[in-house]
């Protein structure tokens, strides 16, 4: 479970637990748009479920979060493999102990 601030924006990645691919998105609220893909409401990834989520970085505004989600839509499979793994990443940050 993860404890999540109230209002942001989110920059995600969400990995197919099918074939490994990633797919990356903006949501406010990026739990609920991990059930929204888990249940086959988005055409492009409901052929791939189950989805986990593996990265959020948080932006300060709207804004940034799509210039981010452009910028990591070209990267490549490696690119986002290390940056799931960087510090980058929060949301290591937010799992509730």
């Amino acid at each position: 479970m993860y404890l999540i601030p109230f209002t942001m924006f989110c920059v995600y990645i969400i990995q197919s637990q099918a074939d490994n691919s990633y797919y990356k998105g903006y949501s406010t609220d990026p739990l609920k748009r991990l059930e929204q893909h888990n249940n086959k409401e988005s055409s492009y990834t409901s052929k791939k479920t189950p989805w986990r989520l593996v990265y959020i970085e948080i932006k300060d505004n709207k804004t940034d979060a799509l210039r981010r989600e452009r910028i990591l839509k070209k990267y490549s499979h490696q690119q986002i493999e290390q940056l799931i793994s960087s510090s980058k990443n929060q949301l290591k940050k937010l799992e509730k102990k």
